[in-house]
């Protein structure tokens, strides 16, 4: 789960984007119940004070409101599951969700990539940067530069070889607006027999992701 940190930071990311006139920002105003008819001009002709980008990241992490999502930031909780320790009320260690570090020619290419997806970049370290780790809502991949990635050349021969999973409450709307923005698919949605919904898509070192609803 993303720090407190982590989604202010993407809320000024939000504000800096609809500064720079980026029509991505439309998509994700649109998840507010209000602003759902808005165009993408009219989204980036509206003012988008600190307070509503707040509550846009909050939204798109699954929260009803910014101060619910702080809160259960500050108890690292997630809206959407407990751990099984939990459930059954049992004691210790908790784990928490895997980061995946996908291995990149380049970080800083690799995570503009990604904010094509309406991705946000959390850092990047180093000069030129060796690492970084980009996040939407409760999704956070870890980028890591290597001189040749290993699995590009396997993930060619391979048939399906995913090196990230991300869960989704509404793969299809994800999948549209993917579409929209004009990103090529390795999968197109697909209902597959062991009951998941589920597209993929492949970052340009062939890292290939898939975006799964399960229900």
């Amino acid at each position: 789960m993303s720090s407190i940190e982590t989604y202010r930071k993407q809320a000024k990311q939000l504000r800096r984007w609809h500064k720079e006139r980026n029509y991505s920002v439309g998509a994700k105003v649109r998840q507010l119940e209000r602003y759902r008819t808005l165009t993408d001009v009219e989204v980036l002709a509206m003012p988008l004070p600190l307070v509503l980008a707040q509550e846009i990241v909050a939204a798109e992490a699954g929260y009803s409101g910014w101060e619910e999502l702080r809160a259960a930031a500050e108890h690292d909780r997630s809206p959407h599951r407990r751990s099984t320790a939990d459930a059954v009320g049992g004691g210790g260690p908790r784990l928490k969700p895997a980061v995946p570090i996908l291995f990149v020619s380049d970080v800083a290419a690799a995570a503009n990539w990604f904010g094509g997806l309406g991705f946000m970049t959390d850092f990047l370290h180093g000069n030129p940067p060796f690492y970084g780790s980009v996040s939407r809502g409760g999704a956070c991949l870890h980028l890591r530069l290597v001189a040749r990635p290993n699995f590009a050349e396997l993930a060619g021969r391979e048939h399906s070889l995913i090196l990230a999973t991300i869960e989704v409450d509404d793969v299809k709307t994800l999948f549209d607006e993917m579409a929209a923005r004009g990103i090529e698919f390795v999968q197109r949605l697909t209902r597959q027999v062991w009951g998941g919904l589920d597209f993929h898509v492949r970052d340009p070192d062939g890292n290939t992701i898939s975006f799964v609803q399960y229900s």
